[in-house]
């Protein structure tokens, strides 16, 4: 079981931060930036349900709980996670310590445009540069990603337990 889920979640976590790591320079629009950012995280956690898969079928003879199944894709999930933060922490204070600057003057300029009061915008700006000052510690920043990540994870995780879970093994068809 620990190898599947050490591989499956190395995997798992090098195509998410991969994604990632390419991606974060390349996508000018915050909007689209999530969208390819979630979507990078759907496609590493399929890993999660090959994890299980494979675990049920070559390890455990073609049966797996719920809970088993579920702490297969927990695993993987976490070791994924963790690749992740890792590689965002990387990225964001040696390549892009700007980026929380970038992403505020956009989100304060959108809210000008759409017509936002200046007290509303003063008040946006003082948040988000709060928000700023506490993002700069790298354990409020981890904490902060793996909030943005483990919760997709956890969801897929769910799912897929709940679909591969088998307790009595399959008929197979007998030929005559």
């Amino acid at each position: 079981m620990r190898k599947v889920i050490i591989n499956y979640g190395l995997i798992a976590g090098v195509v998410v931060s991969l994604i990632m790591v390419l991606s974060i320079g390349h996508i000018d629009d915050f909007n689209i930036g999530l969208v390819v950012g979630y979507a990078s995280m759907l496609i590493a956690f399929s890993f999660v349900f090959i994890g299980i898969k494979n675990y049920r079928d070559k390890y455990n003879g073609g049966l797996i709980s719920f809970g088993k199944a579920f702490k297969i894709g927990l695993g993987i999930v976490l070791i994924a996670s963790t690749l992740y933060v890792i590689s965002w922490l990387i990225n964001y204070y040696f390549f892009i310590p700007d980026y929380l600057d970038k992403f505020a003057a956009r989100s304060l300029k959108e809210l000008s445009a759409s017509g936002a009061s200046q007290a509303e915008i003063d008040s946006q700006a003082k948040e988000m540069a709060d928000f700023g000052k506490m993002y700069k510690n790298p354990f409020f920043n981890a904490m902060m990603t793996y909030v943005e990540i483990l919760p997709v994870g956890l969801i897929v995780t769910l799912i897929s337990a709940l679909i591969l879970k088998r307790k009595t093994p399959v008929a197979l068809p007998v030929s005559e």
